[in-house]
């Protein structure tokens, strides 16, 4: 089976699913704005082929590409992993009659209001939102449903771009940051309280092959925002057990069916409060943050050959051991500036040692990423444990007792 895959060496995960493809059988073409000189051993090692074209998000030079790749060697699959390709990827996909995930499917979920749309009317529960470029018509939907309010990006990726405003004026300054009168147009949506986690799987066919669920401390939108918060990604092996997952994976379930979702990764956030289970980001796309390398230590599992697997043959390989939980926390610097050192790793290697995973520090004199960089922008630990309390409260010992300081 021949995989053409988009991007294959940035970020640098991608290349685990090339290495993945090329392990379970397949012969890789790449497709990928770097210089075929700038790819590393493996990479060519692994890929049959490849071609640089000057932005991969540009569907036109894709479809073009791939056409001539196809003529040479017929193409079964178009993969893309990344948020940003997959609209492109996918209208390849429809252009070329590539079997994958349709534009339908890629635009739902990109544009996060006709997504909310379609899951409200299937019955998902989901925040009230509205996508527009009309400031009276967000005025208008702000007066109906009342503040706080989330504006972000139309086809923005979790909380990127989001912003909360509690008043018109707050309302009115972000609109207008956003260009909406003026060209702009943006998705608001209702401020959903509650804890916040999330729902990944590797489907095959519309059929749930894997799955696993992850919890944000604190939600996403304050942890981005915060830069004393130590924040925490945490997988529970607790899944199968806990009765209350059962309803998020249902939902889900019902989630592939609305919007079309086939044989791909997906990434779903959530959100439980007072009002109950409320679905919020789809994405048709593995989940970032290198989260998938969490659930392959927690599970003793190759997720990324198991992604392989579902793409060529439909199929599961290892199922999940759910024998440990994992998880990340960030550490982030006390101002920016440039890196100085990081307190406690000392007392951290002696108390937890066993437990840790890996971990990345920036060398002293490295400049500083700003908080809203993510999770890895700057330092950070991963480890795993049996116990979901236990490993939970390592991360937060963690918290306590490290700090990463800059001058």
């Amino acid at each position: 089976m021949h995989v053409v895959f988009v991007e294959p060496s940035f970020p640098a995960n991608q290349k685990e699913f090339v290495r993945a493809l090329h392990e379970a059988g397949a012969a890789v073409t790449g497709i990928g704005e770097r210089p075929k000189d700038s790819l590393d051993g493996d990479l060519r090692r692994w890929l049959v082929h490849y071609e640089q074209i000057p932005t991969v998000i540009d569907a036109d030079a894709l479809v073009r590409t791939v056409a001539w790749v196809s003529e040479r060697m017929a193409v079964d699959r178009l993969e893309a992993t990344v948020e940003a390709h997959v609209m492109a990827a996918a209208q390849a996909r429809e252009a070329l009659g590539i079997h994958g995930t349709s534009v339908r499917t890629a635009w739902l979920c990109r544009d996060k209001p006709a997504m909310k749309d379609v899951l409200r009317e299937g019955g998902v529960p989901t925040a009230a939102s509205m996508g527009g470029d009309s400031p009276d018509e967000i005025l208008a939907f702000a007066a109906r449903v009342g503040y706080p309010l989330i504006v972000k990006p139309r086809s923005g990726a979790g909380a990127s771009g989001a912003t909360r405003v509690d008043s018109d004026d707050e309302l009115r300054g972000a609109l207008a940051a956003s260009g909406v009168g003026h060209g702009g147009s943006v998705a608001v949506e209702e401020f959903v309280e509650g804890h916040e986690g999330f729902y990944d799987t590797i489907t095959a066919g519309g059929r749930v092959l894997h799955d696993f669920v992850s919890h944000y401390f604190p939600n996403v939108l304050e942890a981005m925002r915060t830069r004393w918060i130590s924040p925490q990604i945490v997988v529970t092996n607790r899944i199968d057990s806990v009765p209350d997952y059962a309803e998020v994976r249902a939902l889900g379930a019902r989630v592939n069916e609305l919007l079309g979702i086939d044989t791909t990764a997906t990434h779903l956030e959530w959100f439980f409060g007072p009002r109950g289970l409320r679905f919020s980001e789809i994405g048709c796309r593995p989940p970032g943050v290198r989260t998938w390398d969490l659930y392959s230590a927690a599970n003793e599992v190759d997720l990324y050959m198991e992604w392989a697997l579902a793409v060529l043959y439909g199929r599961r390989g290892t199922p999940s051991s759910r024998r440990y939980s994992a998880g990340l926390i960030a550490l982030r610097p006390d101002r920016d500036g440039v890196v100085s050192h990081c307190e406690g790793l000392d007392e951290v290697q002696r108390r937890f040692g066993e437990w840790i995973l890996d971990a990345h520090v920036p060398s002293d004199g490295t400049p500083t990423q700003p908080v809203e960089g993510g999770y890895m922008a700057n330092a950070w630990i991963r480890m795993r444990h049996p116990d979901y309390d236990t490993l939970r409260g390592m991360l937060d010992t963690i918290g306590e007792i490290t700090q990463l300081r800059a001058r």
